[in-house]
């Protein structure tokens, strides 16, 4: 008991010297602040010392700054010496020989034909202002009315006004044609009109004339107005007020409600549908002076027909749509735009099928047109499928000469107006005959 007392006493006794011991060693062989600060320091310059060894050397020395205000006051004292003016009769002895004034030609050419090249290259760079000559102004005009796109649609008035199923009249249809291009370059220069901001962020579009400045807005609205306005009564008294009327309404849903959708709904692409389905049948409307089922027909055709020439169209120009800020299935809505321009593709099939079926074509349209609807329907899959744009740009290739061949062979296998005819005067004949037993 007194030896685990004695060891219990001394071992209290010597923990305070243990601590002091313990805290000296640690002090020596741990590492302080000061100590970790001096070996990031040496770290630092060791590294550095490594950076400098890698990098190559300057070339140039490096020059003191006295010498550098010597250069400095050296090029700041520049003496121009001014030629003394020689007198104006030179004695012969002084006269310059024949060589010194050649020499002295030569370098006068040579400054002269520099000048004039710095000068162009300066002009070049500013601004020019636009003047408006009269010899250009027809081809200002028929840029700014898409006389391609007119054409186009004076061509399918046309068609339409060729299958009606009356008698060729040329005044008529003379008529229906020039009022109809008239509504269609004024309906095109107010979209212009209306588009001048957004064209002027597209490629497909920034040369258009509003855009560049060659004529005035004031002078385009005027232009469309005097197109639309004689376009217009043309159609009305010369042809007949239905067909007037369907030249005001497209004139009206091209301009207000097509041109504003673009940048607001997909819708767009359906309405500007109905716009190019209508020019066929004020053909027919011209024609027949009625609304029947062969003009109904003729439209859904060009209905169908627009949607794989517009979205394998606006395919390709994705990227011109979105900095113009316009709304279109292609950059909106990629797969619905291959699905509708697949469906429509199909769709030509069966209107041609319903051509003999309303007894405007015969039987053999729906045949001959077969081969023409299926080799689109085709490259319909093929760009629904593959989505790039080669089979987009084969797809819009195919939709120009689509239409017209698919147009001619529609007229060239048109019902005569003389079958109908007779078809008309034997049914009234049966039901004559028919009248005749019934009565006693």
């Amino acid at each position: 008991g007194l030896f685990v007392w004695h060891l219990k006493n001394t071992g209290i006794r010597q923990i305070p010297c243990q601590f002091v011991h313990l805290c000296r060693v640690a002090n020596d062989r741990l590492i302080t602040f000061q100590y970790f600060n001096f070996l990031k320091r040496m770290y630092v310059t060791q590294y550095n010392k490594d950076l400098s060894q890698r990098a190559k050397p300057k070339s140039d020395s490096v020059a003191s700054p006295f010498r550098e205000l010597q250069q400095f006051d050296r090029e700041k004292k520049v003496v121009h010496k001014i030629r003394p003016i020689s007198p104006v009769h030179q004695p012969l002895s002084e006269m310059p020989s024949r060589n010194a004034l050649r020499q002295m030609k030569s370098a006068a050419k040579t400054e002269d034909s520099v000048t004039p090249v710095r000068a162009e290259s300066k002009d070049h760079r500013q601004w020019k202002e636009m003047k408006l000559r009269l010899d250009d102004m027809p081809g200002i005009l028929a840029r700014l009315s898409k006389i391609k796109l007119t054409a186009l649609v004076v061509s399918t008035a046309s068609a339409g006004f060729a299958m009606a199923p009356v008698p060729f009249d040329l005044t008529c249809f003379l008529l229906a044609s020039l009022g109809t291009g008239l509504a269609s370059c004024a309906a095109n220069s107010i979209n212009q009109f209306f588009e001048v901001p957004f064209d002027s962020n597209m490629n497909r579009t920034k040369n258009r004339p509003l855009v560049r400045g060659q004529i005035s807005p004031l002078l385009a609205v005027c232009f469309a107005a005097s197109c639309g306005v004689p376009g217009i009564a043309l159609l009305t008294l010369g042809v007949n007020p239905l067909t007037g009327a369907l030249g005001a309404f497209n004139i009206f849903l091209y301009t207000c409600c097509y041109t504003p959708m673009k940048r607001m709904s997909i819708a767009n692409t359906w309405v500007g549908a109905v716009v190019g389905a209508i020019p066929p049948v004020m053909g027919w409307t011209a024609a027949t002076g009625s609304l029947d089922a062969g003009a109904l027909l003729l439209g859904g055709i060009l209905y169908s027909w627009q949607f794989p020439h517009f979205n394998a169209l606006s395919w390709g120009l994705r990227e011109d749509y979105s900095r113009g800020g316009y709304c279109m299935m292609s950059v909106t809505h990629p797969g619905l735009c291959r699905r509708v321009a697949l469906r429509h593709c199909l769709a030509l099939i069966g209107l041609s099928v319903v051509a003999p079926v309303l007894d405007i074509t015969t039987w053999t349209f729906p045949v001959i047109s077969l081969p023409i609807n299926l080799y689109i329907s085709y490259l319909g899959f093929r760009f629904y499928r593959d989505a790039d744009r080669s089979s987009s740009r084969k797809l819009f290739f195919c939709s120009l000469w689509h239409l017209p061949m698919l147009l001619l062979v529609m007229f060239t296998c048109k019902k005569s107006f003389l079958e109908k005819e007779d078809k008309g005067d034997l049914l009234g004949g049966n039901h004559g005959r028919a009248m005749e037993i019934r009565l006693p």
